[in-house]
C-alpha cells in the first residue's frame, strides 16, 4: 500500500490552518501537503509539523504575487524575472519547512514561445538548486481554463526537453482522469518520469469510494513506487475523517 499523505489545502477545511496538522497525524497520515504556505508564518508551520511528526512533502510555487503584476508563471513569455525572483522565495520556505517537494506551475498562457519559456526557466530552477526536487504537473482545462500544460503527453514533452533529474511529474488521479479518461492508463504510460502523486476522485474532485483506487494502489506498488501518494480532494463529510474510508 502507498504511503498516504494529506494534503492540509483541501483537507480538514472544517478546522483553522494550525489545527488540520494535529487532525492529519491522528487519522494515521506521516505526511503533509501545502499547496501555499506562504501567508503564515513558516515558524508556525514548522513548529506544528515538528510537534506532529509529520513530513511536508510539497509546496507550490509561485508565492503569492503581492505586487498586482501580469497572471502568469513558467511558460510565461517575458516573465523570467519574476520567476527567478518568486523560485528563490520558495526555496527560501522550502528550506525552512524542510519540503519534499516544490511543485512549479506553467502558469496561463497560449504564446507559442509558451514551451520554450517554460524549458528555460524549468532548467534554470533545477540548475540553481540542484539538490532540490521539483514537479510539474497537468491540469485538466475544465477547472483551469488557459493552463498552459494540460495534457500528460505535452508535460513529458516538456521533462524530455528539460532533461534535468531533479525535475519530474507530479500524477493526480482527478486531473488524469478529466483529461484523458482512465487514471490507471496514465499511471502505467507515464510512471517512468512520475515523481509525485496525488488523489481525488472525478467528476468533482471528492473522496474516491472505497475499493475504487484499489487497482491504482496496486499499480504503484507493483511498479517500485515509493514516494507519497497524497489525498488532495475536496470531502463530502462534515467531517475530513468521515471521508477517509479509501484508505482501509
Amino acid at each position: 500500500m502507498p504511503r498516504f499523505a494529506a494534503n492540509l489545502s483541501l483537507l480538514f477545511p472544517e478546522l483553522p490552518y494550525l489545527d488540520r496538522f494535529d487532525a492529519a497525524a491522528e487519522a494515521g497520515f506521516a505526511g503533509v501537503e501545502i499547496l501555499f504556505p506562504y501567508d503564515v508564518a513558516a515558524k508556525d508551520t514548522r513548529r506544528a509539523l515538528v510537534a506532529n511528526g509529520l513530513d511536508l512533502v510539497l509546496i507550490n510555487a509561485p508565492p503569492p504575487n503581492y505586487t498586482g503584476g501580469t497572471p502568469g508563471y513558467a511558460a510565461l513569455p517575458g516573465g523570467q524575472d519574476r520567476f527567478r525572483r518568486d523560485i528563490r522565495r520558495a526555496l527560501r520556505f522550502a528550506d525552512e519547512l524542510r519540503a519534499g517537494r516544490i511543485h512549479i506551475m506553467s502558469g496561463y498562457t497560449r504564446d507559442v514561445a509558451a514551451f520554450d519559456t517554460m524549458v528555460d526557466n524549468l532548467q534554470w530552477a533545477a540548475d540553481h538548486a540542484p539538490d532540490r526536487a521539483f514537479t510539474i504537473e497537468p491540469l485538466n482545462p475544465v477547472d483551469q481554463p488557459g493552463y498552459f500544460l494540460d495534457d500528460y503527453d505535452l508535460a513529458a514533452r516538456v521533462l524530455d526537453a528539460v532533461d534535468r533529474p531533479n525535475i519530474g511529474l507530479q500524477y493526480d488521479s482527478y486531473h488524469a482522469e478529466v483529461i484523458h479518461g482512465d487514471p490507471l492508463d496514465i499511471w502505467h504510460r507515464f510512471r517512468p518520469h512520475i515523481t509525485h502523486a496525488q488523489l481525488g476522485a472525478a467528476p468533482n474532485r471528492s473522496e474516491p469510494a472505497p475499493g475504487r483506487f484499489d487497482a491504482l494502489f496496486a499499480a504503484m506498488d507493483n511498479s517500485g513506487y515509493d514516494g507519497w501518494v497524497s489525498a488532495e480532494y475536496h470531502p463530502t463529510t462534515a467531517r475530513t475523517q468521515d471521508s477517509l474510508g479509501w484508505m482501509v
